[in-house]
């Protein structure tokens, strides 16, 4: 019931006529950002960011996670209608989108998208409120180690569930930790790698190397592609809506599968949307009656992606709000907007900053009931925004970014960090290098550090700190699993078909 009081609570503030207002134009702009390829959610939030500078705290935060509900929106319009993966998570909704509109079936696509998802997100959002408080109340119990073992978590579960090459994962994530030793020592005060600069003594602005690495570089790697868009003009009608509202009985499980999945994915530190949607689309072929029509045109394959990555996305913001660690790069870059904003992220927030937690948890029904209105309503108009030619919006996009960027500190310093950061972004992605791993040890980094230095000032320099305390010992363990998962996984299989074969050598 204390639940339902706060909630209430919350959305006395999320309904007042600004953060209103704030909601239905995150969400516009989310839905553009996530309608145009080479930008995405993570990018947009990063450029929109500085925005909330002049904003309330709460209303800040609303803003931002508005932005993140449009694109998770957005992101199946080009994946349907052209073929193009407006976001990243939204790839795997192309296999079946894509065939449907070809086949005259748009509309009924883009529903498959959009109800299934919505509910998803309203499913995720309810665990969230009820699941949130009590998680924040046990982190309020943990010490410096208890946090370092889950920062620990945080970055293995980026090394050994990111799906790439477990070296250059640990090559962004050991840069990210070094850009974070910039300015002054946490503790003694000195400085360190500023090379004499007084404009590097407060290290560098999350902002702008945010916006550098997933704005700019992202911009850059478009551009080289030469992106043109020829698709399939759609409209949805209400009974097409309706049709894939009374579909959800049919492929109950496929949703319920796809939800809790997708939730569970993005609650973990590091992963987000994208492994949620290709995963959910495996298992939902495998468990079909159907499973060769898979990447034929069939709603199910949408709905699967779909239900996942919008429950994703709720998911992904638990940990940031209770434990102040970000579940995906869209929740890194709130992060820092938190910083920005003088909060400390973590189970305090619930005690000190109550308007905060609940007007952001409230504006989640409204922001994602905003944005499935806005998707069945607006189809033509966002499709619309593709006819204009990339060489426009592109300048546009990297025009907006450097005012992003000036605006942090008002120095000239940032334009140039920007565009240094956009290349060592593009040269990320050329070379197939996570940036992820890179903006979350910079954002994480002082927090880290902070607490293996008060925890070894606890222990007067012993580590078996991290050794006699319960919880942290159990997290560190399972930090250590993850992070071997990799070497061990090729193991795995021989094992068993060394049991398995066994028996047989002993007949």
């Amino acid at each position: 019931m204390e639940a339902l009081g706060n909630l209430l609570f919350g959305f006395t503030i999320a309904l007042t006529p600004y953060n209103l207002m704030v909601a239905a134009s995150g969400v516009f702009l989310g839905i553009i950002i996530g309608v145009l390829p080479g930008l995405g959610g993570t990018s947009g939030v990063a450029i929109l960011l500085p925005m909330t500078m002049v904003m309330p705290a709460t209303s800040g935060i609303i803003l931002l996670a508005s932005i993140y509900w449009g694109a998770l929106f957005g992101g199946a319009i080009t994946s349907i209608l052209f073929n193009i993966p407006g976001e990243p998570w939204s790839v795997a909704t192309c296999f079946d989108g894509y065939p449907m509109a070809k086949q005259g079936r748009a509309g009924e696509a883009l529903a498959s998208a959009f109800v299934p998802g919505f509910f998803a997100s309203l499913f995720g959002i309810l665990l969230f409120t009820f699941f949130a408080p009590p998680l924040a109340e046990l982190a309020l119990k943990f010490g410096p180690p208890e946090y370092l073992a889950v920062l620990l978590l945080a970055f293995s579960t980026f090394a050994g569930l990111g799906g790439g090459p477990l070296e250059k994962t640990l090559v962004s994530m050991f840069a990210g930790f070094l850009l974070g030793t910039v300015g002054l020592d946490i503790v003694t005060g000195e400085p360190r790698l500023t090379f004499g600069t007084i404009d590097l003594l407060a290290g560098f602005s999350f902002v702008t190397v945010c916006i550098g690495l997933f704005g700019l570089g992202e911009i850059m790697v478009s551009a080289e592609e030469s992106l043109q868009f020829r698709g399939v003009q759609a409209t949805i009608r209400l009974r097409e809506v309706w049709r894939v509202v009374r579909s959800l009985a049919e492929h109950l499980r496929t949703f319920v599968m796809g939800t809790l999945l997708g939730f569970w994915v993005g609650v973990m530190p590091g992963t987000g949307a994208t492994p949620a949607s290709f995963m959910s689309y495996g298992l939902a072929k495998q468990s079909s009656r159907h499973p060769h029509k898979f990447g034929t045109g069939v709603p199910e394959g949408v709905m699967a992606t779909e239900t996942a990555a919008h429950a994703a996305g709720i998911g992904a913001l638990l940990p940031l709000v209770t434990l102040g660690i970000p579940g995906s790069p869209t929740a890194a870059v709130m992060l820092a907007g938190l910083f920005v904003w003088g909060l400390q992220p973590g189970p305090r927030l619930f005690v000190e900053q109550p308007d905060f937690v609940w007007g952001l948890i409230a504006s989640m029904y409204i922001g994602n009931m905003i944005a499935l209105l806005m998707c069945l309503l607006l189809v033509p108009f966002f499709t619309a925004i593709l006819r204009i030619p990339y060489a426009i919006l592109g300048p546009l996009i990297v025009l907006f970014s450097a005012i992003g960027a000036y605006a942090v500190k008002n120095m000239m310093l940032d334009i140039w960090l920007l565009l240094i950061f956009g290349v060592v972004g593009y040269v990320f992605k050329k070379l197939a290098y996570p940036v992820a791993p890179l903006v979350v040890a910079l954002v994480l980094g002082d927090m880290t550090e902070e607490a293996l230095r008060q925890s070894l000032i606890m222990s007067d320099g012993s580590f078996t700190i991290f050794l006699t305390r319960p919880i942290a010992a159990a997290l560190i363990g399972v930090a250590l699993f993850i992070f071997l998962l990799p070497m061990l996984r090729p193991l795995l299989p021989q094992a068993v078909g060394g049991s398995r074969a066994a028996p047989l050598s002993g007949r």
